[in-house]
């Protein structure tokens, strides 16, 4: 399949309160793929703020998430998106022909220790890049 140059693949992620997982996963997105994936997320009740602990995680990636804020989900977020990655938001995102929708089972961070968010940030970074890998199969996502 030939994709045009121009237009990078659209992601979004989906959680409920977009203050952990959904963060994460856009944050890693921008780590391992930078600007050949434009990533979004958004959250079906979101929070007032960012999980503290989910920055911290992050940041000892070297990926600062501190100018983010939990956004709502919006149709417009929905229709703009080739992906929709949910995480435990159930049948809050609208559906839309034509896109790839996946569920990915996660712990929910809010309210647990720093290591406990740890192991999840580190499962969706699997996942993240297994999903980099399928979007762009010609530049497989790299750890550098």
């Amino acid at each position: 399949m030939v994709r045009a140059a121009q237009r990078p693949p659209e992601v979004l992620f989906v959680c409920v309160h977009n203050a952990g997982r959904s963060q994460m996963a856009a944050g890693l997105v921008k780590l391992r793929a930078g600007a050949k994936i434009h990533v979004r997320s958004a959250g079906s009740t979101p929070a007032d703020e960012l999980n503290p602990a989910v920055l911290e995680a992050l940041s000892e990636l070297g990926v600062d998430i501190s100018g983010e804020f939990p956004k709502p989900l919006t149709d417009e977020f929905v229709q703009a998106a080739n992906v929709v990655m949910t995480m435990g938001c159930g049948d809050a995102c609208p559906i839309y022909p034509g896109k790839k929708y996946e569920d990915w089972k996660l712990d929910d961070p809010a309210g647990q220790d720093l290591d406990t968010v740890r192991r999840i940030r580190d499962q969706l970074d699997q996942r993240v890049q297994t999903l980099i890998g399928e979007l762009l199969p010609e530049n497989a996502a790299s750890d550098d």
